[in-house]
Order: C-alpha cells, then structure tokens, then sequence
C-alpha cells in the first residue's frame, strides 16, 4: 500500500524498521501523539526517507495497520464454526494488542477527514478481511449449512459488531469466549438442519 516513487529501488529493510518502530510508538504513545520524527528515530532514517514512501503519518498507519491485521483472516479448513472463530478471532487478536488496540478506532476516526485514505483503508484493509469471512460463509451456503437467503452485509457486521462495541465500551472482556459466542449467535441464526 505505501506508495512508490520511481527511480531506485525501495529497501524492504528501511520498510521493515518504519513498521516496526511505529507498531512500537504507537503502543507506547497512542495514534494521536505519534509522529514521523518519532518514526524515523525509531528506526534510525531520516525523515525525507519516510516521507518518499508515505507522504503522511495517516498514510504510514494505515500500511502499517493493514500488515498487523492482515486482510485474509479466515481459512477455508471445511469446517465453517473453525474458520469463523479464526477469522473472528483475528479481529480480537488485533482489536486487544498493545499496539493496535486502543489505536484503530481513534485512526479510523481520523480518517473521516480524508475521505481518499478513508477510502483506501476500507477497500484494501476493512473490505479485504469481510471479504475472505464472505467467502467462508459463501462456501457454507454451497454446502448447505448456510441459509441461501442470507442478508451477506448485515451477517458481516453481526459477527465483528460485538468485538468492536467491547473495544469501544470496555465494559466487558474482548476474549476468545466472546469470539466464540458471537459465532454461534450467528451460526444459529443463519445455519440449516445440516449443521
């Protein structure tokens, strides 16, 4: 995603440092007080060489937020409740890491004022990780323990609202039981006699 500038070629080491270091700045000092300055300390650059490859802090973030989330998180093993949990899970895993998790909602926030990196990050990251979860449903429903009828969108959001109502609230734990019983909330709602 970082964006590339013609000529020499890029360094995937000076990538890796840039990443690392700001997965650790922002554990440490939170999204709205990190800065490329920071950053490039951190990971011993010069500013001018970060900015060649993200002309903006939200920029480098949301490449740096795409790697530590991935965007294909649930498997296709043939067991549909498995592969939920997993891809699910990796929303909890991301949304509870020090790094990550009291980070992504006030970056996604941020982004509400720059509706072209708003947009990037939905399609390249957001809609990535739905997508691979609708696969797995799309194949349950080829198998038959999926109703056909399904409405696609508003399962998606069923499955990751409750993670991100804790992570919001912090009322309750974001946990591998609630992963799990958001899934079969849903599997019950939308499963057939098959299952």
């Amino acid at each position: 995603m970082a964006q590339r500038s013609a000529g020499r070629q890029r360094d995937p080491e000076i990538d890796r440092a840039v990443a690392e270091a700001t997965l650790g700045l922002l554990g440490e000092v939170g999204y709205a007080r990190l800065s490329i300055e920071q950053v490039a300390k951190r990971a011993q650059v010069h500013r001018p060489t970060i900015y060649r490859r993200w002309p903006s802090k939200q920029h480098l973030v949301t490449d740096v937020l795409a790697g530590a989330l991935g965007v294909a998180p649930t498997p296709d093993t043939g067991d549909l409740r498995t592969d939920l949990i997993a891809g699910i899970g990796t929303v909890a895993d991301g949304l509870t890491a020090p790094a990550l998790g009291h980070v992504l909602i006030p970056f996604i926030a941020d982004l509400h004022a720059q509706p072209e990196l708003r947009e990037r990050f939905f399609n390249e990251v957001f809609h990535a990780r739905r997508a691979s979860t609708e696969a797995a449903l799309r194949t349950g429903i080829e198998r038959g323990e999926v109703k056909a009828d399904i409405d696609m969108t508003f399962v998606l959001d069923a499955l990751a609202a409750p993670l991100y109502f804790r992570r919001l609230f912090g009322h309750e734990p974001l946990d591998r039981a609630l992963v799990e019983r958001t899934v079969d909330f849903v599997l019950a709602a939308i499963g057939t006699d098959r299952r």
